[in-house]
């Protein structure tokens, strides 16, 4: 049996779904920059000092798992940065962009090596990144980055989906935690119980949709 492996694992929803895994009885890796002492009292397998965007950093987490095999790879690490047209930065927009889409593309292609037939690849998105759902505009580093990791999720869908490797880029709802400054709708229990139903539902068949976390289909 392999691993499942978590980045983000320090805090919020990357520590929740670390929680909830290990419950289950998983073999749970949790993949952060810093440890915080919430991730080491759950007593799991913790694989701290991975900056997502440093390509030197997903060689390291590629050597360190050498030895095992991934059931799940929830790429959960993700950053959100307000912005308005009024002062949107570019310098914030390509962070956004470097921590929510291109750190999960290229990290999985680092780790697919060790992923099988059956395996199961999560992309913990946002519905700020559907076009289709878009009705308030602002927030432009956020949804443009979140959008192109929905689009990197599907183009892993097709590639991965010969090998048996299923896809899901999954929205967890709005959440309270740190990053909405506990401003979200549901507790981070609730929304991480959701979206570990939508993986365990998912089938090859199924790979490459885009769902919320309570089981909705959502527009691109």
């Amino acid at each position: 049996m392999g691993v499942a492996v978590v980045t983000g694992a320090n805090r919020g929803i990357g520590l929740e779904l670390v929680r909830q895994l290990k419950a289950r009885g998983a073999d749970v890796v949790g993949v952060c920059r810093a440890r915080s002492p919430e991730l080491e009292a759950l007593g799991v397998r913790v694989e701290s000092g991975i900056d997502v965007t440093e390509p030197a950093a997903w060689a390291r987490l590629v050597e360190r798992l050498a030895h095992d095999d991934i059931d799940l790879l929830i790429q959960n690490a993700g950053v959100l940065l307000a912005d308005s047209l009024e002062d949107v930065d570019p310098a914030r927009v390509r962070a956004q962009f470097e921590v929510n889409a291109v750190a999960p593309l290229f990290l999985t292609r680092a780790l697919a090596r060790h992923l099988r037939a059956g395996s199961k690849v999560a992309l913990i998105t946002s519905r700020m990144g559907s076009i289709g759902d878009n009705g308030s505009g602002g927030y432009y580093g956020y949804r443009m980055s979140k959008a192109a990791l929905n689009a990197a999720g599907v183009s892993l869908a097709h590639d991965l989906k010969p090998r048996g490797i299923a896809v899901i880029i999954l929205h967890p709802g709005s959440v309270r935690t740190a990053m909405t400054r506990g401003q979200g709708m549901i507790a981070v229990e609730e929304s991480v119980r959701g979206l570990l139903q939508r993986i365990d539902e998912l089938r090859i068949e199924t790979t490459g949709r885009f769902l919320h976390q309570n089981g909705d289909v959502l527009p691109w």
